[in-house]
């Protein structure tokens, strides 16, 4: 029993005294009261004794209960503090790991997530461009010539060839490309390509294609002719620009004319070499020679206003690297619902058109000491043109393609010399400056294709036509001879299957034919040339 409840009991007893007393009074004697009297003195002082121990009591809970309560506020305060410092050690900890992760990255960068070859914003990039082809009037295999084979009607095509075929549904390539914004909304940026045929592992070599075939008899050449890849380093592309979304791209260096840009865009077969004659030929891209369907020393513009374009090129020309006279390009173009089209203006000084040397130039360059292995023919022009392309998408499956040129060939107004250089270092030993009693004209259409029959299968098909005035000092319209009016036919279908993300196969032919003086000296005036291959984009 506790001291409190003591005191109860006792004050309980003294009261029930209190109430018997009178009672008692009358049957005791005094003594008797007196000694209830005494005890009730003693139970009240016993009373004040147990109030006063139970406030002690009061007063010690009272403190107990302060103190628990400060400690348990000064606990939550440390409880806080302890929370936070751990928060902190765990922003640190995942900061530590964020440098580590940046640090790891950069000593070993992993491939980006869409499957590209990019480290520090370089982007490695490339194709492989491997096949079979059997040509109706063709020539051997050559390990230089940029498409290998005679995918077109050629002169030298004098019998029937089944050949592995390289490149033909596109010029095997590397090439390196990176753009990095140094401020907002501007970037730099640089490419650099080069293109080489994976069947002999060369790089591509048009003039040097000619060159193996100075001296010999049509019926004994290889496959050749004039290409801009000319077996430079980078013989596709090397240039460096300044990118603005606002302002346009400005590049500098070696790189595509206009015209072949809008070739690759509004040729139904994509510019092939193996089935589109603007593709195997550069004419077209090049204004009039095949050599400048890629330019060097040039400062090129394009920029894009809503659905409208525009571009220009101009070509330091000043007989440096074998690239003769100034170039100029100007372009115009606009995107509106399906259609889209660009019309081209271009002047070329000192083009060149270069081929192989006979057997009697052979003997002739040798005595004027020119190395025959190094050697060509060509005949020098200056080229004025005018081309309007376009295409169409009606649905999307379909997708319809046409284009126009005319091409001017005029007798340089500057001669070039005998022994320049060519692109790629080669010496043109003998030079014609006076090829055009009249001014060749040449003109060029197509029209084509393309339908998506599944997501991953696409067919295509081209027409492709030339036709050349007469400009020579007599008018003909036969194959007398190379001044006479003449034409180029070719038609073509391909089927293409997108069989894996990198990988795609193509089975397709080409038929074509020439006739009046574009036949002129050719062993046979047509081709058929079916084509099957696969290509490794990456």
């Amino acid at each position: 029993m506790t001291p409190a409840t003591g005191g109860l009991w006792a004050m309980t007893a003294v009261c029930a005294l209190l109430a018997l007393a009178p009672a008692t009074a009358r049957a005791s004697d005094a003594d008797e009261l007196r000694k209830l009297r005494q005890q009730m003195q003693e139970a009240q002082a016993q009373m004040a004794a147990q109030a006063k121990a139970m406030q002690a009591m009061q007063d010690r809970l009272n403190t107990l209960e302060a103190q628990q309560t400060q400690t348990a506020g000064q606990t939550a305060v440390s409880t806080q503090t302890a929370a936070q410092a751990a928060q902190q050690a765990q922003a640190a900890q995942s900061a530590a790991q964020a440098a580590q992760k940046v640090a790891d990255a950069a000593a070993h960068p992993q491939l980006p997530k869409d499957g590209s070859l990019t480290f520090y914003g370089i982007t490695l990039y490339g194709a492989v461009d491997m096949g079979f082809s059997y040509q109706s009037h063709g020539a051997p295999l050559s390990p230089y010539y940029p498409p290998g084979l005679d995918y077109l009607v050629s002169k030298n095509g004098n019998k029937g060839i089944a050949s592995l075929a390289p490149n033909g549904l596109s010029q095997s390539k590397v090439g390196l490309r990176g753009s990095e914004e140094f401020a907002d909304g501007w970037s730099a940026l640089f490419k650099v390509e080069t293109g080489f045929n994976p069947q002999s592992g060369q790089l591509a070599d048009g003039p040097r294609s000619m060159a193996a075939n100075n001296g010999l008899a049509l019926t004994k050449q290889t496959a050749n002719g004039d290409s801009s890849h000319a077996g430079q380093a980078f013989n596709r592309a090397a240039y460096v620009g300044v990118s603005s979304r606002e302002w346009g791209t400005v590049t500098v260096g070696r790189q595509n004319t206009l015209l072949a840009d809008n070739i690759f865009t509004y040729d139904p077969q994509q510019a092939s070499y193996a089935f589109s004659v603007i593709g195997f030929s550069g004419l077209t891209g090049g204004g009039g020679s095949t050599e400048d369907f890629r330019l060097d020393n040039t400062v090129k513009y394009t920029n894009q206003f809503g659905p409208l374009r525009v571009g220009a090129l101009y070509q330091f020309g000043e007989d440096n690297g074998g690239m003769h006279g100034n170039a100029l390009q100007l372009d115009a173009g606009a995107d509106i619902g399906g259609l889209s089209f660009d019309a081209t203006y271009a002047q070329k000084q000192d083009m060149v058109s270069a081929g192989s040397l006979s057997a009697a130039q052979v003997t002739q360059a040798t005595a004027l000491g020119y190395n025959p292995g190094n050697s060509l023919a060509a005949t020098i022009s200056d080229n004025t043109s005018y081309a309007l392309m376009g295409s169409y998408t009606l649905d999307p499956q379909w997708k319809l393609f046409a284009g126009y040129e005319y091409i001017d060939f005029a007798n340089p107004s500057v001669p070039l010399r005998a022994g320049a250089t060519d692109i790629g270092g080669y010496t043109l030993a003998f030079v014609n400056n006076s090829a055009f009693v009249h001014d060749k004209i040449i003109q060029v259409t197509w029209a084509g294709a393309r339908y998506a029959v599944t997501p991953k299968v696409d067919l295509s098909a081209g027409y492709y036509h030339y036709g050349q005035n007469s400009f020579g000092a007599k008018s003909c319209a036969d194959a007398s001879a190379a001044t006479c009016s003449g034409t180029l036919n070719a038609y073509s279908l391909v089927a293409d299957y997108r069989f894996a993300r990198r990988f795609d196969a193509y089975l397709g032919v080409m038929y074509s034919e020439v006739a009046g003086g574009m036949a002129a000296g050719y062993l046979h005036t047509d081709n058929i040339s079916p084509t099957t291959g696969v290509r490794f984009n990456f």
